[in-house]
């Protein structure tokens, strides 16, 4: 099993199709080196700010007449 079927199937990232059209993408390169990792994704750090996260939904009095 290639390492992007095993992306695909751990963490259903479809790394062979295209997100915009959906054709075949080709794998030209890849990198395990921490430094080149860096480089690489520093400009996108730069790019785009997470989304804040909402783990638990937002706090709200219980019903009215429930509980007294």
């Amino acid at each position: 099993m290639s390492w992007a079927q095993r992306l695909q199937r751990v963490f259903n990232v479809a790394i062979e199709t295209c997100r915009d059209g959906g054709g075949a993408v080709r794998i030209i390169a890849g990198s395990e080196d921490p430094v080149v990792m860096q480089k690489l994704l520093t400009p996108l750090k730069e790019q785009t700010a997470p989304a804040p996260l909402r783990l638990l939904p937002a706090a709200r009095a219980p019903p009215a007449g429930v509980f007294g």
